[in-house]
């Protein structure tokens, strides 16, 4: 039995290995024409403002470079808009912030037709661009607008797009929709549907500060020191990045391995292991597969890799199908978590690709 370094696909035999050495020297001929960023330097940049939270800093990052947009759930208080905000910074983009009410129309994100008067005295119509006409929009407590509103952003995010008065205008390039919910508060929300939710490529949770954490922040934010952040990247890299990073191979093995781990998310699934079975109502949607793929390419060429390997799937797994596992009744009232499923799913997925051998 071969064994593989520890950067390897993780699938020993030496067909594997064959096809392992042969993307290495395919990623390493590309690399050279890739452009390259580094995920460390972009952490620590934001760093200078933003306190811990090192592994939110990543799947935000990751979204953004696959293309994706996320939803972030956490209380108030814990920075979300201190973090967007840094972001369009060291990325040189537009940013604006939508504050969700139930007031809130369409047309108040999208923009509206104003009518004025033209030079030659001829009024006609003329469309005001809303505030989605920007690179990274702040969806801040999507879900209390009510669904129709929700609906013209969702239709947004995934056509780069609006539509007003029968007219379609192309929003800008790169375009990155951060959504807020607030998991303690819900009343008076209208809660995202499943078919909405699966829109979204990761769901980030964000937790309380230690005591470590809020010593810093503390010291950070009541003084008179301001942090300069500086622009790392320009919108037409950022562009041409999203582009490079579905060109980051991934060998057949791990294609299959995130396969068959979807398709263990559905209880009906004979391969499933028995927490699905006993807890999940649904399973993940082709869209969860396509989330793990982009979410491990762009991890692994903001690592600097040539290749994907299962520690990128791994690392993605739990944000990229957290908000598409629909559990049952009985999950619901034991308090599982879609985490501790997610866990039991790669520690399957995990064994199967030790033993050389495909799940089920």
């Amino acid at each position: 039995m071969s064994k593989l370094s520890d950067d390897s696909f993780g699938t020993p035999g030496s067909e594997t290995l064959s096809e392992v050495q042969s993307l290495e020297r395919h990623g390493k001929q590309q690399s050279e024409s890739f452009p390259r960023i580094s995920l460390d330097h972009l952490k620590r940049e934001i760093g200078k403002v933003i306190v811990g939270n090192d592994s939110v800093i990543e799947q935000v990052l990751i979204s953004l470079f696959s293309g994706g947009h996320i939803l972030l759930e956490g209380v108030p208080g814990l920075g979300k808009t201190l973090l967007v905000r840094s972001l369009a910074s060291i990325l040189g983009l537009c940013f604006r912030r939508i504050q969700f009410t139930p007031d809130l129309m369409p047309a108040d994100i999208i923009g509206t037709n104003l009518i004025q008067e033209e030079e030659s005295g001829r009024k006609a119509f003329v469309f005001q661009p809303g505030p989605l006409f920007s690179n990274i929009v702040l969806a801040d407590e999507i879900n209390r607008a009510t669904a129709k509103t929700q609906s013209a952003l969702l239709e947004a995010m995934a056509e780069g797009s609006v539509t007003s008065a029968g007219n379609t205008y192309a929003l800008a390039r790169p375009f990155f929709v951060m959504g807020t919910q607030n998991p303690i508060e819900m009343e008076g929300t209208y809660p995202l549907p499943e078919a909405q939710l699966d829109r979204f490529m990761f769901k980030i949770l964000l937790e309380i500060p230690s005591k470590e954490m809020l010593e810093s922040i503390l010291e950070r934010t009541t003084g008179n020191e301001v942090s300069n952040l500086s622009v790392l990247v320009s919108d037409e890299e950022i562009v041409k990045i999203q582009k490079t990073v579905r060109d980051v191979p991934i060998a057949k093995h791990l294609r299959e391995a995130i396969a068959n781990l979807i398709v263990s998310t559905h209880p009906k699934s004979p391969q499933s292991p028995q927490p699905v079975k006993r807890y999940v109502a649904f399973g993940c949607s082709p869209r969860g597969l396509q989330s793990i793929a982009l979410g491990a390419k762009s991890l692994a060429y903001l690592k600097g890799r040539n290749h994907v390997t299962f520690d990128e799937i791994k690392a993605v797994t739990k944000p990229a199908i957290r908000h598409r596992l629909i559990l049952n009744f009985e999950g619901e009232a034991e308090g599982v978590s879609p985490d501790e499923i997610i866990d039991k799913l790669i520690s399957q997925t995990e064994s199967a690709l030790a033993m050389g051998a495909k799940i089920g």
